[in-house]
């Protein structure tokens, strides 16, 4: 018998080579190349006949943008407050939404939930299950405390089987879980190889947009993190969620890095219970400590997640080191921990070279923006003196190698917030000052990290 031929492909771009490489000849990356078989190619390019690319020229007309009708798109709640914040205001008719997230995490939990909210609300939906059976399913709905449940079930792994269930049933709302089970007859290689997984996604949102069906797929991750399979799945799709967050924890993230329909960056928090994930309307509690006294290495900062401003709790431990003292953030850049370190001991006096330096983001929140600087030097000053912040006291602003500090976007929203939530004291960059008071809130308005420890001193 002889033997199949095999084709090395690449996991991140989908690129092939005919033996392994450490490096993917097509786009860089390392050790993505695996070896499956190789797909039988079709006989003959169309394109390659005497008319060429004439059967090809009237496929589409051409139309000047202004000519082109354009009007917003319809969203249809999905019953779940914070999943729609991330999602832009709901689900859109013909979108594609790509949900990635641990094992275990609560992603089929979620989507169970607000497919039996929307099939209450009366849109018809159908969950593919290709990682339970039917049973399974249903008695992890009864443990959720979804009585009654009317959500259509279809436990079917292969692709064309869903799209003639899919033209039968004709619902608003398909879930497929996961997207790395399902496998098209078309082709020979196995679930979840990079071929499978590229051609089950891409007639899944042809079938999307050519019928209006909204699809929302789950995702593998791998143990980085990213989403499994090529890079081009989260091309394909408009929209993509991310659920992080620790699985001890009680508190998960969802968060948008892609929407064509909505703000990328948003997120909704959740609470885990016994009846599933119900959404936090005030996550700013979750990610501040309860304090009964001022505790020193403690500062709180706002945060802009989306076009939410939330408060997050910054905390710092310094504490004599040796002759390689460390330096671990969780939650924040250690790159830029070491840049600030070195910015405080510069323009403020004070020193750290000989002391191990800790800081954690509190609540398992990861802050991305450069507007944390100020809280996180606070708290580092804090700690390493033993003299607690104020109680109600808050600071944010990006720092600068030259010491100076500089405003951060929508300074007044994260203002406004604190007020509402009590706090009393606040120092923030000189361009975010306010131009008139904010009641409750005294502001002092810095330019440079000098005058910050100067403000900090005299509370």
């Amino acid at each position: 018998m002889a033997k199949e031929k095999t084709t090395f492909t690449c996991t991140e771009c989908g690129g092939t080579s005919p033996r392994w490489l450490g490096k993917c000849p097509s786009c860089g990356a390392w050790n993505t190349l695996i070896e499956q078989v190789a797909e039988a190619g079709p006989g003959k390019n169309r394109l390659s006949t005497p008319q060429g690319y004439a059967g090809l020229a009237n496929a589409q007309p051409v139309l000047p943008l202004a000519a082109i009708e354009a009007q917003d798109v319809a969203r249809t709640p999905s019953g779940i407050d914070e999943l729609d914040r991330v999602l832009g205001g709901g689900i859109v008719e013909g979108g594609v939404v790509l949900i990635g997230g641990d094992p275990g995490i609560g992603k089929s939990t979620l989507l169970l939930q607000a497919m039996d909210a929307l099939q209450r609300a009366g849109l018809p939906t159908l969950y593919v299950t290709g990682e339970e059976s039917g049973a399974q399913v249903a008695l992890r709905s009864r443990r959720l405390g979804i009585e009654g449940s009317q959500v259509q079930l279809l436990a079917e792994i292969q692709l064309e089987k869903i799209l003639a269930t899919v033209d039968a049933t004709q619902p608003a709302v398909v879930v497929i879980d996961s997207i790395q089970t399902t496998y098209s007859d078309q082709l020979t290689s196995a679930p979840g190889s990079v071929a499978q997984v590229r051609e089950c996604a891409a007639h899944l949102t042809r079938m999307a947009k050519g019928t209006g069906i909204a699809v929302i797929l789950v995702g593998h991750v791998t143990k980085e993190g990213a989403l499994a399979g090529p890079r081009v799945l989260e091309h394909m799709v408009d929209t993509v969620l991310y659920f992080e967050g620790d699985t001890h924890s009680q508190f998960r993230l969802v968060r948008a890095i892609k929407n064509r329909f909505g703000a990328v960056n948003e997120i909704g928090v959740f609470a885990m219970t016994e009846k599933g994930l119900k959404g936090v309307s005030n996550p700013s509690a979750i990610f501040l400590s309860q304090h009964s006294e001022p505790v020193p290495g403690s500062c709180v900062m706002v945060t802009l997640e989306g076009t939410r401003p939330l408060l997050v709790e910054i905390q710092a431990l310094v504490d004599s080191g040796g002759p390689s003292p460390r330096r671990l953030s969780v939650g924040l850049d250690k790159d830029r921990l070491a840049m600030l370190l070195a910015v405080l001991h510069r323009h403020a006096g004070v020193a750290c070279m000989d002391q191990d330096v800790f800081v954690n983001a509190v609540g398992g929140v990861r802050i991305s923006e450069p507007a944390a600087d100020l809280a996180v030097m606070l708290s580092i000053t804090s700690s390493l003196r033993g003299k607690a912040l104020p109680r109600g006291f808050l600071a944010f602003g990006e720092v600068g190698l030259a010491g100076e500090v500089r405003p951060a976007p929508r300074g007044q929203e994260r203002l406004k917030e604190a007020a509402k939530l009590g706090f009393s004291v606040a120092v923030v960059p000189k361009a975010n000052a306010p131009k008139k008071p904010i009641e409750g809130l005294t502001i002092h308005a810095v330019e440079r990290v000098e005058e910050a420890m100067d403000v900090v001193r005299g509370l």
